[in-house]
């Protein structure tokens, strides 16, 4: 296809996805958008439900296999799939079938049992097999965004963890030094709140470059707040405010290959706005969603890159915008060296590619 053409195609479809696109990235054809490894001979491993899947041509066409023997099994879409320096593959995971949730309005509580049980499961040989599933957690989680492996070797995950009196998320990290065999978590890291989508929750990690980890985590305080790790995620002591404006959603970073950090997020207002429309702004909140009146703005997705481990990022840009519908729970994946894939896995659904010298040189 000439380029003229695909460039048109590439219009056609985002304005059914109803989309505008950054003209340096493009749609890539996957119907499956989750987070995804590169397995040692190039192909992309991803899940669907209870299955494992593969691709062998960049996300176009995908065969299935079974993960789990019990079909009751199911992962949700918010997942950690890491893929160990050994090769060994990771899956951290909601299962669907231990869901229990409902919540009070009127007292603003959860009701008593809410359950969605984290567990994970190991694959040795590239997810064609699957070890037995090992439970992690076993109360209420909410969602689960991503996870890494430091230099050390050790698998950290957060974990989002429901608290009572008053109801509320909190976060947690787990990790494990055996390749997911065995696991041990953190203390609990509760910034209050009160609500069924209040508290600090949706973390996701970095590890810096002296081995200090990171973890930037979704509030409903118009920023995210970051907790630092000094002993590879047992303990997190220091828990503060980043300046990182955010509306109510996660963010997902990655390490690139060339050293920076990347990453993608929704900002706290659409971009333009003056000071008397930020004002205006449409909020949610001060009821059982939250405590405070919240941005929830989704429709429009933005990237920024940092050289000094997060201490300065340039000036965020919009990747993805939509006019009415949203692009929300990022996932970054760094294809090939230099050639970066954004994943959206809520409201609307879409992967693009770009070029990071494209983006910053």
């Amino acid at each position: 296809m000439k380029k003229n053409a695909f460039l048109k195609s590439q219009s056609a479809q985002a304005g059914q996805l109803d989309l505008i696109l950054d003209p340096r990235a493009k749609l890539l054809p996957t119907q499956i958008m989750r987070a995804m490894v590169v397995l040692k001979d190039g192909s992309l491993l991803t899940t669907e439900e209870g299955n494992a899947c593969f691709s062998n041509d960049d996300g176009r066409t995908w065969t299935k296999r079974p993960i789990f023997k019990d079909p009751r099994r199911s992962a949700r879409f918010e997942n950690a799939l890491i893929r160990c320096k050994s090769g060994t593959i990771v899956l951290v995971y909601m299962d669907q079938s231990t869901l229990r949730w409902k919540w009070d309005d009127k007292k603003n509580e959860p009701a008593p049992g809410a359950r969605m049980e984290v567990w994970s499961v190991r694959s040795t040989d590239g997810g064609k097999t699957w070890s037995e599933p090992v439970r992690l957690f076993d109360g209420y989680c909410g969602a689960i965004i991503g996870g890494i492996q430091t230099k050390k070797g050790r698998i950290i995950v957060p974990v989002q963890r429901l608290l009572y009196d008053p109801g509320r998320h909190a976060q947690v990290t787990y990790h494990s030094d055996d390749e997911g065999r065995t696991w041990e978590h953190s203390n609990i890291i509760d910034i209050g709140g009160r609500g069924h989508h209040d508290g600090g929750f949706e973390g996701i990690l970095a590890e810096l470059s002296g081995g200090r980890l990171w973890m930037l985590i979704r509030t409903n305080l118009e920023k995210f707040w970051q907790a630092f790790s000094d002993d590879n995620g047992a303990y997190w002591r220091t828990i503060l405010p980043t300046n990182i404006d955010a509306s109510s959603a996660p963010a997902y970073i990655l390490r690139l290959s060339s050293g920076k950090l990347m990453m993608a997020w929704n900002r706290l207002y659409p971009e333009g706005l003056t000071a008397r429309q930020k004002k205006q702004w449409e909020r949610a909140g001060g009821d059982s969603r939250c405590q405070p009146v919240a941005s929830w703005h989704r429709r429009e997705l933005s990237i920024a890159f940092s050289r000094d481990d997060g201490k300065r990022w340039t000036k965020p840009l919009v990747l993805l915008r939509g006019k009415k519908l949203g692009y929300s729970y990022p996932f970054i994946l760094e294809r090939r060296r230099g050639e970066i894939w954004v994943i959206t896995r809520f409201n609307q659904k879409v992967a693009v590619s770009l070029r990071e010298n494209d983006f910053i040189k």
